[in-house]
């Protein structure tokens, strides 16, 4: 993976690199404040991922994703900033490319974060939707579940957001009115089941540790998660109706929103 860096602070750069280094198969170019130079990067080498500095002297950080952009249209980039900018801030033209907005001083996991971001570029990326009836899709066509009950499992793991859900968490959402002993052999298939189906497609993108579950947020992409943030706007549409155990979910939502 090859990315550039483009900061016009010169301890920023340093910063960036005692941050990041050590990091495998990623090479990295990085400049201050020659922004012809990084234009011309551009045009002659292939390129995953920037991380550009939104205040600098030369050139202001969204205009140069624009000119980026000109060049190299599926350009994932990642917005570093002193500022207090929000993802909204972003130009609209810009923003299906922003894959994070880091502000400093970095964080490693946030820098992690986005070059698993510019890494997935090579990679389809399983889209999950809540709002309306629960789908994901990977590459743009449907997974299909073995059974409805390994679906609506997974749809919990998604509306958690990277919360550890265990199997009691997951009995009281599921199956609410068995007993206790049919209800654990019932989520055991579930998870069994589920396991399977995320193999096949090649992301798996849970963690199946005893008795509880964990999403990497970073594997998938989703609706919820982009109205959260503020990547989406919530026009008050049904966050997975079919499932009883989402109500409180859609209750956070109409408090949040007012929808």
């Amino acid at each position: 993976m090859r990315i550039i860096v483009v900061d016009d602070e010169l301890h920023a750069l340093h910063d960036f690199l005692s941050t990041i280094i050590g990091e495998e198969e990623v090479e990295y170019r990085f400049f201050r404040d020659d922004i012809a130079a990084v234009l011309r990067y551009a045009k002659e080498n292939d390129l995953d991922g920037a991380f550009l500095d939104i205040n600098m002297t030369a050139i202001n950080g969204f205009e140069l994703a624009k000119r980026l952009l000109a060049i190299k249209p599926g350009l994932k980039i990642a917005f570093i900033t002193g500022l207090l900018i929000e993802i909204k801030d972003v130009p609209a033209a810009i923003l299906p490319n922003v894959v994070s907005l880091i502000h400093k001083p970095y964080r490693r996991e946030d820098l992690g974060e986005a070059l698993r971001r510019f890494g997935d570029a090579h990679h389809p990326a399983l889209h999950v939707k809540l709002f309306g009836p629960f789908d994901c899709l990977l590459a743009g066509r449907p997974i299909l579940f073995s059974s409805s009950k390994s679906k609506e499992l997974f749809a919990l793991i998604v509306a958690y957001k990277g919360r550890t859900i265990t199997m009691d968490h997951a009995i009281a959402a599921l199956y609410p009115d068995k007993n206790l002993d049919k209800a654990k052999i019932l989520y055991r298939d579930a998870v069994w089941r589920l396991r399977k189906t995320l193999e096949e497609v090649k992301c798996e993108c849970v963690s199946f540790q005893r008795a509880q579950m964990i999403l990497d947020t970073s594997l998938i992409t989703c609706d919820y998660y982009d109205v959260l943030n503020g990547r989406e706007t919530y026009y008050g549409a049904p966050f997975l109706p079919e499932y009883v155990w989402a109500a409180p979910f859609r209750e956070e939502l109409k408090v949040r929103f007012g929808k």
